[in-house]
């Protein structure tokens, strides 16, 4: 056997030994562990939670897989995971939808989102983009205004669905200019997009995973993005709050969760973890792909800003009157 051949024998012989001693860690979970994410496989969140998962189980020495349990904008998978045993082996990567809208959307839950979860890791937020069809004339957010008060309730813009937090910025759009237009909800994002391809309806806010393809093929236009500064990866769009309305947030976001109960220590270990993984710079790339910024931070941090934006989301649709898909 030659010098290098040994050499990496040994590497391959240390890191198989290392494997047992990250896995027996008091501190961690037992593991398998189970990410659990309410979305079909392939679509946005589902990709954030691999990018992640992967991560933490070559840190760990233990299975990290995603398991995903869709249906019901993830309030499914929420409801499972907040009947878990707080061992760790049980996580989510938990979405505006369960865990910041649905509270105030839905008078009877399966599971409460501020009692039966353990806040653990802020992954990322990433804006809306107001996207047009590239049928209309319109590209900045004053020629819509001016466009919607011509002609009110007549301007269409479509949704993934009533309640949905592409339709919650909408309402904070219409809330936050004066204008009223036609709401049209959809069932999902991709029904939506073809017919905003097709010019059936004008406009829409819709997720930064979801559009981005549209947009960087020219089959959009981009007219403004929802977070509060504009993404790297869209550094020309501008985003609604300098458009004229600042403060205006309506972002998406992920973050790790677990069952209520989970041990602090366990969390402390997770969060740093997590942390740790977002700070890597192949991680970072990928996320800021998706505009997923703004991550990471202490398990109170992000408890925190999960308590705002449920304020937050109830009062508007209460002001508005929003009510659920049925």
């Amino acid at each position: 056997m030659d010098r290098r051949a040994f050499a990496r024998a040994l590497a391959t012989l240390a890191a198989a030994g290392a494997l047992p001693a990250l896995a027996a860690d008091p501190v961690l979970p037992k593991g398998p562990i189970r990410v659990v994410v309410g979305f079909p496989p392939g679509g946005g969140t589902d990709v954030i939670a691999r990018i992640i998962t992967n991560k933490l189980g070559a840190l760990w020495g233990v299975p990290v897989v995603v398991d995903n349990k869709a249906g019901a904008a993830g309030l499914i998978a929420a409801s499972e995971v907040a009947k878990a045993a707080p061992d760790g082996n049980t996580l989510m990567l938990g979405h505006i939808n369960a865990l910041g809208i649905a509270p105030g959307l839905h008078a009877r839950l399966n599971y409460s989102a501020e009692r039966d979860f353990t806040a653990i890791a802020l992954v990322g937020k990433t804006p809306q983009v107001l996207v047009a069809s590239r049928t209309q004339p319109v590209k900045t957010v004053q020629a819509l205004i001016d466009l919607a008060r011509k002609t009110p309730s007549q301007v269409t813009f479509g949704s993934a669905g009533s309640g949905s937090a592409q339709h919650l910025a909408l309402a904070l759009f219409e809330q936050r200019s004066g204008i009223s237009v036609l709401h049209v909800p959809y069932k999902g994002s991709a029904p939506l997009a073809t017919d905003l391809l097709g010019g059936h309806v004008q406009f829409a806010f819709e997720g930064m995973t979801t559009a981005t393809p549209f947009i960087k093929e020219e089959k959009m236009i981009a007219i403004a993005q929802t977070g509060n500064k504009r993404v790297k990866s869209f550094p020309n769009v501008p985003t609604v709050a300098e458009s004229g309305f600042p403060g205006f947030d309506a972002s998406i976001w992920f973050g790790l969760v677990g069952p209520a109960g989970l041990p602090p220590p366990m969390v402390a270990r997770i969060n740093a973890d997590v942390n740790k993984v977002l700070a890597m710079p192949e991680v970072a790339a990928r996320l800021e792909e998706f505009g997923a910024e703004d991550g990471g931070g202490s398990p109170e941090r992000f408890a925190e800003f999960m308590r705002i934006e449920r304020a937050k989301w109830a009062k508007l649709i209460k002001d508005k009157k929003i009510t659920a898909q049925g």
